[in-house]
């Protein structure tokens, strides 16, 4: 899935893993299908670049050293309610998936999540409203990331 509808350009995302490789190499795959996309490591860097008005929708981990995915989530949804959250983990529990999208993420994915499942939920969660309300397209797997 390649976005290159103006109407969803520039879409920022950021990329949110304590793997540097992966992180790095999701962000370029998605610049690759038209999205601004960088990456960050730690969930306190996440939050402040969501605050500074960096993203439009995090791809954040849930298992991080320091600030964990669902405390970086709960900042985030309290601090800039508009910058939509797909948690996208390779440690996820239905538990887990249930309790972010609690706290407001927009999708739960598991890794190893295919790019165009990933890309899809990244422009359908810029649709949503702000609101806060969870709205998700369910628990999915992929056969790649």
């Amino acid at each position: 899935m390649a976005v290159s509808d103006p109407a969803f350009a520039p879409i920022r995302v950021l990329v949110v893993d304590d793997e540097v490789d992966f992180a790095t190499a999701l962000a370029s795959r998605l610049q690759r299908r038209g999205f601004t996309a960088d990456a960050v490591f730690t969930g306190e860097d996440a939050v402040r670049r969501a605050e500074a008005g960096e993203a439009d929708v995090l791809v954040l981990d849930l298992k991080m050293p320091g600030t964990d995915g669902l405390e970086t989530l709960r900042r985030v949804r309290r601090r800039t309610p508009s910058v939509r959250v797909i948690v996208l983990t390779g440690h996820g529990t239905v538990e887990s998936g249930i309790d972010g999208m609690q706290i407001g993420a927009a999708d739960f994915l598991q890794k190893p999540a295919d790019i165009d499942t990933l890309c899809a939920a990244i422009v359908t969660a810029v649709g949503h409203p702000a609101s806060g309300d969870a709205h998700a397209n369910g628990t999915r797997e992929g056969a790649g990331s």
